[in-house]
């Protein structure tokens, strides 16, 4: 196979379902990513003057908060975290001129081989999802890894072997497991809820899944307080999907 196509098949598709209802903005995801792979991965996740006026740092997962308005209804904070989607039809993989971003046959998981990363910065580009993140003091590239590392780690408890992220998180909003299998978890979990993938007009066919807010109870005395604008078209993933266009 060359280094920068795609295997045809993957035997797992591992993978994300993050419920857009549950997620509470805490930001628990984003701090045990960080320390999780800064303590286990190849190289660091640095920060740049971390305690200055212009700091920055890598992350493999942030987590934006959108406030939408609602037609005659209250307006709604929705918390959007964003990772790697470990596309089926990643472009940031064969846009790779080393082949240091790959794809695997066995999980579907999209890593990359830092050893091989020469900083170019194109699969970043490629990616629509703005999942990829050049850290500033290694000079190669970093994403999320589904923590590669932890989740067949015989070393650990069973119940730990799951991506970081997913243990972590106080309210369940995240979910991980096999999407090539029916009955997995988060295969019947996105079924019951209309699980979405993200800008799936792209053609990248990302695995993670996405879980929409479900509606929410009215308060009459604190309605007619609250000014409302009309929601655009497509609901509340189209709405995420338009301003992640704009990143």
């Amino acid at each position: 196979m060359d280094v920068t196509t795609l295997p045809k098949h993957s035997e797992k598709k591992l993978g994300l379902v993050i419920d857009l209802d549950t997620c509470v903005g805490c930001h628990a995801c984003v701090i045990s990513c960080k320390e999780w792979n800064t303590s286990q991965y190849g190289a660091p996740l640095s920060d740049q003057n971390p305690y200055g006026g212009d700091n920055g740092g890598t992350f493999l997962n942030r987590v934006h908060s959108y406030e939408i308005a609602k037609e005659n209804a209250p307006s709604q904070v929705v918390h959007f975290p964003r990772s790697c989607l470990h596309c089926e039809d990643a472009p940031c993989v064969t846009v790779c001129p080393t082949g240091a971003s790959y794809k695997r046959v066995e999980d579907g998981i999209v890593l990359v081989n830092e050893a091989d990363c020469i900083g170019c910065g194109l699969c970043a580009w490629a990616c629509p999802y703005g999942a990829r993140e050049m850290d500033a003091d290694a000079g190669v590239m970093k994403k999320c890894t589904l923590c590669v590392d932890r989740i067949y780690n015989e070393n650990i408890p069973e119940i730990d072997r799951v991506p970081s992220c997913v243990r972590t998180c106080p309210a369940g909003a995240r979910h991980f497991g096999d999407f090539a299998d029916p009955q997995s978890n988060v295969s019947l979990l996105s079924a019951e809820r209309s699980g979405a993938t993200l800008m799936p007009e792209l053609g990248t066919k990302p695995v993670n899944r996405y879980l929409p807010p479900r509606p929410r109870d009215q308060i009459d005395i604190l309605a007619p307080l609250l000014d409302t604008e009309p929601s655009q078209a497509g609901g509340i993933l189209g709405w995420v999907d338009r301003i992640l266009e704009r990143l």
